[in-house]
């Protein structure tokens, strides 16, 4: 994904109190009634469990929204991302749904790819919360097979100083519509900003990443970048691998950004006959940092 270049309890009642209290520091319920439990040796320092009444806003305090149409985005993408909840909102059940949909607003005209006429929204924490290294989690069901690509990302929060792809961005995870049964994670910085240094995963038997939920998440310190998904870690990148030409950028703080981008290079162009609305859900994000350091 590029940026701009300007880019699963409740406790019981126990007669063993020491028992209790160990239950109560390792796990708590989310919204969505699955256990939320701390991965050992982290700390859980920012998250997000979606917890909103149907069609309520994202939390302003942690999130933000980036808005308009190309080309600011530099993929020819179709969408003109808007802050209405009619794209972005809980649903009452735990999740966030962003939701492009085919629809023409006050000031989509003149836009330079696409039919101007398909809206959808990227959130991002840029301003309410970033962080260097750790473990950065998602929950997503992204939508099924199209011209869609949904994507949980990262961007280097020096980009008001330092264009792209200088500030660095962390791509967790993209499933573009034309491979529904693979994710890819990637890196970009100097030297490898459009075509990026990644991985994929591709699931067996047929499945598609859209037949159900799926944690993707990557582990970050200052010599490596590991990208998993359910927990399998498929591809690693590290410090030392970078030889000249292809800077490690990733020593400073990123934010996070979610959001469903339609048609554009990589999942190609939107059919007349292309269904909408589609819709992208995030059961919950989590940040964590180390407990000890290394």
């Amino acid at each position: 994904m590029r940026l701009p270049s300007g880019r699963p309890h409740t406790p019981a009642r126990l007669a063993v109190g020491v028992l209790i209290t160990g239950l109560l520091l390792s796990c708590s319920a989310s919204p969505s009634g699955h256990t939320q439990s701390t991965p050992d040796g982290w700390r859980l320092s920012w998250s997000d469990e979606f917890s909103g009444a149907t069609g309520k806003a994202p939390d302003p305090d942690k999130w933000t929204h980036d808005t308009g149409g190309e080309p600011q985005w530099g993929n020819k993408e179709w969408q003109f991302y808007t802050d209405r909840p009619q794209n972005a909102a809980t649903d009452g059940h735990g999740h966030l749904v962003i939701t492009a949909r085919r629809e023409r607003l006050p000031g989509m005209d003149g836009c330079p790819d696409g039919t101007c006429d398909i809206t959808s929204a990227r959130l991002t924490t840029k301003g309410t919360f970033s962080q260097t290294y750790g473990k950065i989690e998602a929950r997503v069901k992204v939508p099924a097979d199209g011209p869609f690509l949904p994507a949980f990302w990262m961007m280097g929060d020096n980009d008001d100083t330092t264009p792209w792809p200088g500030n660095g961005e962390i791509d967790v995870m993209e499933v573009a519509g034309g491979e529904p049964d693979t994710v890819y994670g990637t890196i970009h910085g100097p030297g490898y900003g459009d075509e990026g240094i990644g991985g994929h995963h591709t699931l067996p038997g047929g499945s598609h990443f859209s037949d159900a939920f799926h944690t993707y998440g990557v582990e970050w310190d200052k010599d490596r970048i590991t990208w998993s998904v359910d927990g399998h870690q498929y591809h690693t990148d590290s410090r030392a691998s970078h030889g000249p030409g292809r800077k490690w950028i990733f020593d400073h703080d990123f934010y996070l950004l979610l959001d469903l981008a339609v048609g554009g290079v990589w999942p190609g162009p939107v059919a007349p006959s292309t269904a909408f609305p589609v819709r992208m859900l995030t059961d919950w994000v989590r940040v964590y940092e180390r407990a000890r350091p290394r």
